[in-house]
């Protein structure tokens, strides 16, 4: 079961457990740092995160639907290399420590 560290959209650091074979976006939602409208199908944008750098090689590329979401949301919000939506990151047991920030929510 990873542990996950995240630091929040005020600044505080949490540490979350997650379920193996489970979705980033859901531990996340179920501690309430996220919305996660669209239930995970890269459509809304709402568990945009960003990725801390010494993790970002091990989450996976962005999928298609995923970079036009985060593109469709760059006039509102900062994106970069780290911007990722926890949606699309299915976790493992190697993802133990992983890393993030809330990105602010639009």
């Amino acid at each position: 079961m990873p542990q996950i560290k995240v630091i929040d959209q005020n600044g505080e650091a949490h540490e979350l457990s997650a379920s193996t074979g489970s979705t980033l976006m859901e531990p996340l939602r179920d501690a309430d740092m996220v919305e996660a409208t669209c239930g995970g199908a890269a459509s809304c944008g709402t568990c945009h995160i960003y990725v801390h750098d010494d993790w970002r090689g091990k989450t996976g590329e962005r999928t298609e639907d995923e970079g036009y979401m985060l593109e469709a949301l760059e006039e509102l919000v900062e994106i970069n290399d780290a911007s990722r939506l926890a949606c699309q990151i299915n976790l493992t047991d190697d993802h133990d420590g992983l890393a993030l920030k809330i990105a602010p929510q639009i």
